[in-house]
């Protein structure tokens, strides 16, 4: 994050950070973020944290930004984006940045953000983390095949506040909110950006909690009726490739996908903030996300849903008439039509 000693510009732009922690371990350290944000945007930190934890937040950021509650007469499955549509309706400018307490915008990304928000109705940048432990790196190989195959899903969004009033907010009974978002916008028929070159960087998870998120992001993908195909094909072209006793058959199809990885980290020189080595990392999460995605279809088929704090959340994203069908065929049930957005 670029600190200089010229004052900053600030920008006609909010960032809401919905935030939930049950825990105040990275409290410092975000607090230094948000003193560091306030001085260039207006910051909206839309807290559900429990009361004790929330008092010590109202302490931490007095004079910082604006502290809230989510709002009470709201209501939905999914915390993050009932914080969202709390925040956004908050704002006090048309361009608003919504990221997660991992998320570290510097003033080249925040810049870029307000610029692109004068064209699009939303902006969908790039993360990538720094640090790079070993889980990091191994979700990187997600990030570099997303990259090849269109765009990465970042745990940032911008939109402008009058295009999400006007379309009612987004679904909050729905796990995959960032596709969510993306989805309502598109079916409004607003504008996206997307561009591969709008780095921003993210801090990486603790390793207990990214192993406790591997099935969860994987049922992400029934909303996705392609990459849940393709997750599903994995196993059962593994299994015949070492039942055919063909090795160069696996060789080579690890081979082609650190090539597709290593399209996606040249792209919009993203070698600059990606490493050489994260591309060996795609085989290895490709195969994860390949068991995985038989686990999501059966807390779908056996659960009912996937957990998300004390619920569990049915649908992973407002479904398109492909997802439909293929969820009906893998799940042997119907699914609703649509879903509602909350106004």
């Amino acid at each position: 994050m670029r600190r200089t000693g010229a004052p900053p510009i600030r920008l006609p732009m909010t960032y809401v950070l919905p935030l939930r922690w049950h825990t105040d371990a990275g409290l410092a350290e975000l607090t230094d973020h948000l003193r560091w944000l306030g001085d260039r945007v207006e910051v909206l930190v839309v807290d559900g944290s429990p009361p004790d934890l929330f008092a010590r937040h109202a302490e931490a950021w007095r004079g910082l930004v604006r502290h809230l509650a989510p709002d009470p007469g709201k209501h939905g499955l999914n915390g993050k984006v009932l914080g969202v549509h709390t925040g956004v309706r908050a704002a006090g400018h048309e361009h608003v940045v919504i990221a997660d307490d991992d998320v570290r915008y510097d003033e080249a990304a925040l810049t870029a953000v307000h610029r692109l928000l004068g064209r699009a109705d939303l902006v969908r940048p790039q993360n990538y983390f720094d640090p790079l432990p070993w889980h990091a790196w191994w979700d990187t190989g997600r990030t570099l095949l997303n990259r090849a195959l269109g765009a990465d899903y970042p745990g940032t969004l911008a939109v402008r506040r009058g295009t999400f009033l006007a379309m009612g907010g987004y679904d909050p009974d729905v796990l995959f909110e960032n596709l969510e978002l993306i989805r309502t916008v598109r079916a409004y028929h607003g504008t996206e950006a997307a561009p591969a070159w709008l780095y921003v960087r993210r801090l990486p998870p603790d390793a207990a909690h990214f192993r406790g998120q591997r099935v969860r992001q994987a049922y992400d993908d029934l909303a996705q009726p392609a990459r849940l195909l393709t997750a599903l094909a994995v196993l059962p072209a593994l299994a015949a490739a070492v039942a055919s006793r063909r090795p160069r058959l696996l060789l080579g199809a690890a081979a082609g996908v650190v090539g597709l990885a290593e399209l996606g980290r040249r792209r919009a020189d993203g070698r600059h903030v990606f490493p050489p080595a994260t591309t060996l990392a795609a085989p290895l999460w490709l195969l994860e996300r390949g068991i995985c995605s038989w686990l999501a279809v059966a807390q779908r088929v056996l659960g009912g849903g996937v957990r998300y704090n004390n619920t569990r959340i049915r649908q992973a994203a407002t479904p398109t008439p492909q997802t439909r069908a293929i969820l009906h065929f893998l799940c042997g049930q119907n699914t609703p039509e649509t879903t509602k957005p909350q106004p």
